[in-house]
């Protein structure tokens, strides 16, 4: 029997890297892996996970797609992790923003074969919400307020006009252990920890809301899609919201922080999002409704205090 075919796009990413180990610890799972990178593919990645293949690509011109086709072949899912994600430097620079956000390259190349019945799910933001509400459902008005948002909600329409076979998931901040190759970019529930370790008072938001979503609970979400739609055999046209079960503020995260691993929670200050420039416009409550997750796929991602019990566990024992 051959195997299916996974192709990971920003395997070297936060989330593409926890994929990638997500695939490779699952129980026998019948699947070929490759994975994408942009500038250089590190070698603790690959020395981990020595029958993944890794193929440098452009993400905004398509070269190094060919490659894949001739040495992997087509592949039979797609899991679309890469993205600009740092709001700021989107409204910076919003034309390469939108080049990389909006798949189109990506979706070029998959459409240019013949049989195309590729399932790509692509990964989007709670960030395409306006924030003026609790809760929101996949079915809500979205009004995003920044070019991130905007160039993600114009990657969703892209996907779902241009593919027949697809899943877009909506997530929050997602937060976790360090991946197996360090990311550059500071995680909020360690940044957090160090942070108040240190002593000196910090200031959080208290207005601002989201649903942050333990890592492994994405991976097990993206996995479990995977497994129903081989299983099924059906065309799958989805939109989940993929968030926590706690909406929190950055005040409130950093409490738990501090209640588990025992910092002064008289050094955390609370002021709110006006009251600083961040050279972007931040929505304010963009807290999701994760029902048709639950329902759909029987996962029920674990409460932030338990993901950081979990992340602040890991990160010990390494």
């Amino acid at each position: 029997m051959s195997k299916n075919k996974v192709l990971v796009v920003g395997g070297t990413g936060y989330l593409g890297q926890h994929l990638l180990s997500g695939f490779f610890e699952s129980d026998g799972v019948p699947y070929d892996i490759a994975f994408t990178y942009h500038s250089f593919a590190p070698g603790d990645l690959l020395r981990a996970l020595p029958h993944f293949l890794a193929f440098q690509v452009d993400l905004k011109s398509g070269q190094g797609f060919d490659t894949i086709a001739e040495k992997f072949g087509q592949p039979d899912i797609v899991v679309n992790c890469a993205a600009v994600s740092v709001p700021r430097a989107c409204e910076t620079d919003p034309v390469s923003a939108l080049s990389i956000n909006v798949p189109t390259a990506l979706g070029n190349w998959l459409l240019s074969f013949e049989g195309r019945n590729t399932l790509l799910i692509h990964l989007s933001t709670d960030q395409v919400y306006e924030g003026v509400t609790s809760f929101y459902k996949e079915e809500d008005e979205t009004i995003p307020v920044n070019v991130y948002g905007k160039s993600k909600l114009a990657a969703e329409q892209y996907v779902s006009e241009k593919f027949s076979n697809f899943a877009i998931l909506r997530s929050s901040i997602i937060f976790g252990p360090q991946t197996i190759s360090p990311v550059p970019k500071s995680l909020p529930v360690q940044w957090i920890d160090a942070t108040l370790s240190k002593g000196s008072e910090v200031e959080f938001f208290h207005d601002e809301f989201r649903c942050p979503v333990y890592v492994k609970d994405v991976v097990n979400v993206i996995i479990t899609l995977i497994k129903t739609w081989i299983s099924e055999g059906k065309q799958m046209q989805l939109l989940l919201n993929v968030g926590g079960p706690n909406r929190v503020s950055r005040v409130e995260m950093a409490e738990t922080v501090a209640e588990i691993r025992g910092h002064k929670k008289s050094l955390i200050k609370r002021v709110s999002a006006s009251s600083i420039d961040r050279g972007v416009k931040s929505p304010a409550d963009i807290s999701m409704n994760i029902s048709k997750l639950v329902q759909i796929l029987a996962i029920s991602p674990v409460s932030f205090t338990d993901g950081v019990r979990l992340t602040l566990a890991t990160e010990t024992t390494e």
